[in-house]
């Protein structure tokens, strides 16, 4: 038996620095870069992140490529469409007169069916000749027909019927389930309403965004900005093309977070709670609840003279989530597009492994020693 002690305690020997050099290490330790920092050559700047601090840094420029977009107020428009050249007219002239012009005998209606409105917004009708209805209701247009069929037929009546052109109708173009072209039923048409008739916006896709184009503008907003605000809902007009996409902002995280990966922005402003929750947390057995960082590059224009910002141009945000001042602070604290998130490792961490490993060495030489007697 005393030949087995001293077998288990060479193995232990040798297994003791084998273990210890393949221990975890794949995130830094925060009290590294706070003392890389503390060196006068630093080529980065620290700042704990607190609720003094926070006015100050929200008021630095803004950092990280994305494409900043204006968007255009909801207005009033018409209840009822308007005739646009390219739309389609169907004409029904009834007539009772037994000589009438329009209408051979025994016959009470004429049907000019497909007449297409031209570029100059006018049709072409006989003995009339080309009548303009451009801009006008189909109500409007009906009754402007009539009067002037009036003229030379006093008892003909005018039903009319619009299918709308490319001037009266918009495309869907994409982040729906059902994109295509569709017509305006009024002039009261909505961005909304639009992706409502398109069947709705995919699971798929995070913080979408709105992208509305119109001749040579390029419009956009969120469609949280316009669930949360139905006066930015605004109207469309006829030829936009509105594409729904996901947000191309993104962070990126590292460490001892639950995933290292980048993550592409789930609403239009994420604080770094939200960034860690959605990152996956932070892994229990390893990672340094008092050292998240946030790194972050400013433009060299930002520590100019006289600018508020930073004192260099390379940031580490540090955030301590263990205190009710750093749980707070971290919820308000803003994370922009292309921020690295660091969940550092905690120093004693390499430690703890170590000991665990001797705690169940220690076990099996006792067991062994308990066989033994």
């Amino acid at each position: 038996m005393r030949c087995l002690k001293i077998f288990l305690v060479m193995v232990g020997a040798l297994l003791l620095p084998v273990a210890c050099s393949t221990l975890p290490g794949g995130a830094p330790v925060s009290t590294d870069i706070i003392k890389e920092a503390d060196k006068p050559d630093a080529d980065f700047a620290l700042y704990p992140v607190t609720r003094a601090f926070l006015p100050s840094v929200a008021q630095w420029p803004e950092t990280g490529s994305y494409e900043v977009l204006p968007w255009l107020p909801r207005t009033q428009g018409a209840k009822t469409q308007i005739i646009q050249p390219g739309d389609t007219l169907s004409i029904q002239v009834w007539d009772s007169n037994e000589n009438s012009l329009l209408t051979a005998p025994l016959q009470r209606v004429t049907q000019l069916q497909g007449m297409k409105v031209a570029q100059d917004g006018s049709i072409f009708m006989p003995y009339l000749g080309r009548v303009s209805v451009r801009g006008m209701t189909p109500d409007r247009a009906r009754e402007t027909l009539q009067k002037s069929l009036e003229t030379i037929v006093p008892s003909a009546q005018v039903q009319l019927a619009m299918q709308e052109g490319r001037n009266n109708s918009v495309d869907l173009v994409s982040g729906v389930a059902n994109p295509g072209t569709y017509p305006m039923p009024d002039r009261n048409y909505t961005v909304m309403g639009l992706i409502s008739a398109g069947g709705g916006i995919g699971l798929n896709l995070n913080n979408p965004q709105i992208r509305l184009v119109r001749g040579n503008r390029i419009y956009g907003t969120s469609v949280q900005q316009l669930l949360n605000n139905p006066q930015l809902d605004t109207l469309l007009r006829g030829g936009d093309r509105v594409f729904v996409e996901e947000d191309e902002r993104y962070f990126l995280s590292f460490g001892a977070t639950g995933t290292e990966a980048l993550h592409i922005f789930t609403k239009d402003e994420m604080s770094a709670m939200d960034a860690v929750s959605v990152s996956g947390g932070l892994q229990d057995n390893s990672a340094d609840a008092k050292g998240i960082l946030v790194l972050r590059e400013y433009p060299a224009s930002a520590v100019a003279p006289g600018q508020r910002g930073p004192r260099q141009t390379r940031v580490v945000f540090t955030l301590d989530l263990t205190t009710a001042e750093g749980l707070f602070s971290a919820r308000q604290f803003t994370i922009n597009p292309q921020d690295l998130i660091i969940a550092t490792e905690a120093p004693i961490n390499d430690a703890v492994s170590v000991a665990n490993l001797v705690g169940n060495f220690v076990g099996i030489f006792n067991t062994a020693s308990r066989i033994g007697n």
